[in-house]
């Protein structure tokens, strides 16, 4: 089988793909990371489609299988991984063992949060987004997977979706830097900035 060449960037704050990772990609004419930034949103803006029409409830999203189901729906025309937990260790992110027993404790916090109004809604969606990607569940994808998922957990709840800095996170931007600082600060515990940030 002949190796794919592919150049993909190692953007700020991304989670770099090993040589296994890259031979799941799908579409065999991508070699560039616009290439794959462009055929990837494609696949997610038929996934946005897809939870717009379903408009999932509380139950539903907050469900282990229902965000392996999003990250497949999401990624399922470009990564043959898709919709799979990594099972590698990355530069971020928790031990791949631990992966499946800290989605079910984020989960069960979220739903205890929701009825004794732990936080604000704010903070409650700030915190399961910012657990999401700690965990990284998956090779590749858990920020936009996050963003995706606590939106609709918003709607949800009849709350506003978060505006996340109005910007994309594609390239080395300001929008991205503060975003990943905002998650760095939160690891700490500390979510002033990242509680901002949505809300931009």
């Amino acid at each position: 089988m002949e190796q794919k060449i592919i150049k993909l960037r190692n953007t700020f704050g991304t989670t770099p793909l090993d040589i296994n990772e890259i031979e799941g990609l799908i579409p065999s004419h991508i070699t560039t990371q616009s290439e794959l930034n462009e055929w990837e949103q494609t696949n997610i803006l038929k996934a946005e489609l897809w939870l717009n029409k379903t408009m999932p409830n509380n139950e539903e999203i907050l469900n282990i299988e229902f965000i392996k189901k999003l990250h497949h729906k999401m990624f399922s025309d470009t990564w043959h991984w898709a919709g799979k937990f990594r099972k590698s260790n990355k530069n971020i992110g928790i031990d791949w063992h631990l992966i499946s027993v800290q989605l079910k404790y984020l989960l069960d916090d979220v739903k205890f949060q929701l009825p004794h109004k732990t936080y604000s809604m704010d903070e409650i969606a700030t915190r399961f987004h910012h657990r999401l990607v700690f965990i990284h569940p998956f090779a590749n994808g858990n920020g936009r997977l996050s963003r995706l998922i606590t939106d609709h957990f918003l709607i949800a709840q009849d709350h506003e979706r978060f505006t996340w800095g109005q910007n994309n996170f594609n390239n080395s931007n300001d929008t991205r830097k503060t975003y990943i600082t905002a998650l760095r600060l939160a690891d700490k515990q500390d979510y002033s900035l990242l509680l901002k940030f949505v809300k931009m």
